[in-house]
């Protein structure tokens, strides 16, 4: 038996958009819309509260938190949220960080893969 070796020119790679609602990123959205600074503890509590009017509240408060805390530092990175020590305020465009806005961008980029792969083939033929 005689194995193939491939190279990853050979391979065709896909990619997996998770298209579901983030219900962490949309509180911290929702709380942090204000454009006020807060502290994370209390930002933390106005986004448990959002959770669990949602019943979105799963994997224990501890485990939310950090997960939270994640979020949060993925939006001060990506200059969405401005963090000074314990502070953290919102900035212009964070609302685009929900998940209607990002689903919305992904429907409009499956949208085109889809019309520019059609239009190729079409003048394939």
């Amino acid at each position: 038996m005689r194995l193939q070796s491939w190279s990853m020119s050979t391979l065709k790679r896909t990619t997996f958009l998770r298209r579901s609602v983030d219900h962490v990123t949309d509180e911290l959205v929702i709380a942090l819309a204000g454009g006020e600074t807060i502290e994370f503890k209390a930002l933390f509590a106005k986004v448990f509260e959002g959770l669990k009017k949602k019943n979105a509240v799963s994997g224990g408060e501890e485990m939310l938190r950090l997960r939270c805390y994640e979020k949060l530092l993925k939006l001060a990175s990506s200059g969405l949220v401005q963090k000074k020590d314990k502070t953290y305020r919102g900035l212009e465009g964070l609302d685009q960080a929900s998940s209607v806005n990002r689903l919305a961008r992904a429907d409009e980029s499956i949208s085109a893969r889809t019309a520019s792969t059609a239009a190729t083939a079409a003048a394939a033929i």
